[in-house]
């Protein structure tokens, strides 16, 4: 029998693999998650990060995910490889392109990502919230908001890349309830991105508690999930920093799993491992490369909340051409 299909879980991603990846100094100084690796040469790293996103749209493809792949040839976008900055769908047919606080980001956006959606996925419109960057306003996607879908709630962090003014008027676009807060490290510097700190699943969710700064907010946050029923697994600092809050739910052929990156796997303790287990089978990916760039595999993965137009076929993208590859898993 068929599993039962959650609106919070997609069953396709967008990911975006780079060919001249490199962590991008423009973005270094308020994201504290980025680093250095001063032993491998650019051209090693670029490499490496390169056959880091090809294997894993294997493993996804082989656990039944769509992925649609598009190929990044220029030096131009250092953070290409986080799609899920600059756009999200939405369930009902819609699409939003969002304002990004680095200028170096913004050139990003891609006009071939959407028409694919268009061509493959039923598409009723696109809100593009972009121009908001001239007004110095951004809200960086679902790396600024961690969507709860089934409540409806929009969980975000303030940060020099999320805007209140900007998450208001997408919550009320879309439907959400915005639920604000402030956060930090474990040294007290503000995160820079709400996804680090926060995934929200079907039947769980995992949550850096202690990294909310204000009592009363952490409090009523912790309440809110208890309220939903799902099992909340609070995460401490030390695991925030290896990534363990950047994973995303995802359908895979035999239910729901948890896509998240080795290194994120790793700082889990057994205790956490089971309890998620009894909800998603665990997908960890070997990303420590494109973790040099201070995000993980949540935010490599850009869910697709849409209706499909019908059976999705395998493409291969020819070099002169925008189209994408589609990784499909095996029948």
């Amino acid at each position: 029998m068929a599993h039962k299909l959650s609106v919070q879980a997609p069953r396709s991603v967008v990911m975006i693999r780079p060919h001249h990846f490199s962590p991008n100094p423009a973005t270094a100084h308020d994201n504290a998650f980025q680093a250095q690796d001063s032993a491998r040469t650019a051209e090693a790293i670029a490499k490496a990060a390169y056959d880091e996103v090809s294997c894993a749209v294997d493993q996804l493809a082989a656990a039944g995910i769509t992925v649609h792949l598009f190929e990044d040839e220029t030096r131009d976008t250092p953070d290409s490889v986080f799609p899920n900055n600059w756009f999200s769908t939405h369930a009902g047919g819609h699409v939003a392109l969002y304002p990004m606080f680095s200028p170096s980001r913004r050139r990003e956006r891609r006009g071939d990502v959407i028409e694919m959606l268009k061509h493959r996925y039923r598409v009723q419109d696109v809100i593009d919230y972009s121009g908001l960057e001239q007004d110095s306003v951004y809200l960086e996607g679902t790396g600024a908001m961690v969507l709860d879908h089934i409540e409806r709630v929009a969980y975000a962090a303030r940060s020099n890349r999320t805007n209140e003014v900007a998450l208001e008027r997408f919550c009320t676009h879309f439907n959400f309830e915005p639920v604000v807060f402030d956060a930090a490290d474990r040294d007290g510097r503000p995160i820079y991105h709400t996804n680090v700190l926060m995934c929200i699943g079907t039947d769980f969710c995992m949550v850096g508690l202690s990294a909310i700064s204000r009592l009363e907010r952490r409090a009523e946050i912790a309440e809110r999930f208890k309220t939903t029923g799902r099992d909340v697994i609070d995460l401490t600092p030390d695991q925030i920093t290896e990534f363990a809050g950047n994973a995303i739910e995802l359908d895979g052929r035999d239910g729901r799993v948890l896509a998240l990156s080795s290194r994120a796997l790793a700082a889990l303790d057994d205790g956490q491992r089971a309890r998620l287990q009894r909800h998603v089978a665990l997908l960890p990916l070997d990303v420590p490369t494109i973790e040099l760039a201070g995000g993980s595999v949540r935010c490599m993965l850009a869910g697709i909340h849409l209706a499909p137009r019908g059976a999705i076929h395998a493409t291969s993208a020819a070099a002169a051409t925008p189209a994408p590859t589609v990784a499909l898993a095996p029948a």
